[in-house]
């Protein structure tokens, strides 16, 4: 799916961000909402799917096992479900592509099915590791082989008969808790997920919108097991709307550029997917919730952001799970502010598309900004020198080639700093960024950044 020619972008210093932009559609939804549809019993229609590389992945991993989805237009879906029995074996292998989430997800799904099936993935997915959803996939009843290390592909074999279990999650995942969660479709009993911080709650909001019973709060989800059962998931239209992780890059972006003042419409604003957004709040940052309302059941609203000086802080662990993609934006925002962010709890960046932590801080110390980098976070020593002096510095001797690790997150977060530098630099290996935010470049143009093809 990915993985094609290297790309590589120069950025360098960009005027004021202004304008309004609308984002592409949320990720986290759009996976979700192909699975659910796939699954229920009739036609499901999905606006506002985000066209990016992982998700159009997940969406012909169900069309290969056998469900009809057409594309009347970008950015809509019609889905016809086969219910939760009617999935066909696939005779190839089932490639998720870049799509971590896809592949967790997917393995909850298989598990439940009477036949064998073989999720692979690209380069940077095959090295992800997988161990902690197939550890308690298998207490489940669920078979499944895996590569050295617990890494993909994974052989899941079908047939099995799943039950229910009570999981406490050693580490906050809302992948693991998903993929339990829909095997616990397929379970005798009641599955139960308990986690040690609350995670995003996209996949139980979605199963109550497609009508299965499903008991939720923070920090615990209880799924009634469909295993002899009458249930069924019934189709419904889903509304995604715009993806929270894509428009924090111009969050932070328009924190941190002087004179800014952008608005990002109707975004996605989900409790647990907003950490970022207290985090900027705390560091001082000038960003104004309007036009609030809901759609396809999650709450959405028109973000205005306007540039503001910013100040380090000790980002508290308890909003960690709710912006744990958002980070390496963060990490930006935090070398441009005044004095020193800490970051704590936030091993789970070590195992993305890339070890985030050991990425990102190799990206601002190549850019003049000291980091310390420990196990589970860093603290990041602001350079904060104000509006009238670049936040990052590069010596036009020597070329700067920062190395995203085919990351798209890095690749973007790193876009931002280009921003604020005093020279242009090379971002390598950018072609990921197609797996989540398809047309970034263009966008960011289109509000003022300066970013090229390399």
């Amino acid at each position: 799916m990915s993985g094609g020619a290297r790309k590589d972008w120069i950025v360098g210093p960009g005027r004021p961000l202004t304008g309004r932009l609308r984002v592409p559609g949320d990720k986290s939804v759009s996976h979700r909402a192909i699975m659910l549809a796939s699954l229920a019993e009739g036609v499901s229609r999905i606006d506002g799917f985000l066209e990016g590389e992982d998700t159009r992945a997940t969406a012909a991993v169900f069309q290969r096992l056998g469900v009809k989805i057409e594309a009347p237009s970008p950015q809509s879906r019609i889905v016809h479900g086969v219910g939760l029995h009617g999935l066909r074996a696939s005779a190839e292998a089932l490639d998720c592509g870049n799509a971590g989430t896809g592949m967790r997800l997917l393995a909850g799904v298989l598990a439940g099915q009477a036949f064998d099936s073989t999720l692979v993935g690209d380069a940077s997915l095959s090295k992800r590791p997988m161990r902690r959803v197939i550890d308690p996939l298998s207490t489940m009843g669920a078979a499944i082989d895996s590569g050295d290390g617990g890494l993909p592909p994974l052989r899941i074999r079908g047939g099995r008969a799943l039950r229910g279990i009570d999981y406490t999650l050693p580490v906050a995942s809302a992948q693991v808790k998903s993929a339990l969660l829909l095997a616990g479709l397929y379970a005798e009993g009641d599955t139960i997920v308990r986690e040690p911080h609350p995670t995003r709650d996209y996949t139980e909001r979605m199963l109550t919108a497609f009508g299965w019973p499903i008991e939720f709060e923070p920090g615990v989800a209880r799924v009634r097991g469909g295993a002899g059962n009458a249930h069924a998931l019934r189709a419904t239209d889903v509304h995604v709307p715009a993806d929270f992780s894509s428009a924090a890059f111009f969050l932070v972006a328009a924190s941190v550029i002087p004179g800014s003042d952008l608005v990002l419409e109707a975004v996605g604003m989900n409790p647990r997917r907003t950490g970022l957004l207290e985090a900027l709040r705390m560091m001082g940052a000038d960003i104004e919730e309007t036009n609030a309302t809901k759609a396809g059941g999650e709450a959405v609203a028109d973000l205005r952001v306007r540039a503001a000086p910013l100040r380090g802080i000790a980002v508290p662990e308890a909003i960690v799970p709710d912006m744990i993609d958002e980070f390496p934006a963060l990490f930006v925002a935090a070398a441009c502010a005044e004095g020193e962010t800490r970051i704590a709890g936030a091993a789970e960046l070590r195992v993305k598309e890339s070890d985030r932590l050991a990425a990102m801080s190799a990206a601002l110390r190549a850019l003049g900004v000291r980091v310390d980098e420990v196990a589970d976070g860093a603290t990041i020593h602001g350079r904060g020198q104000g509006d009238a002096v670049p936040a990052f510095v590069v010596d036009p001797a020597t070329p700067v080639v920062i190395d995203s690790l085919g990351d798209h997150r890095i690749a973007m977060a790193s876009a931002i700093a280009g921003q604020r530098c005093s020279g242009s630099f090379a971002i390598g290996d950018i072609a990921n960024v197609a797996t989540s935010f398809p047309g970034f470049d263009d966008l960011a143009r289109s509000a003022g950044f300066t970013l090229r093809d390399g």
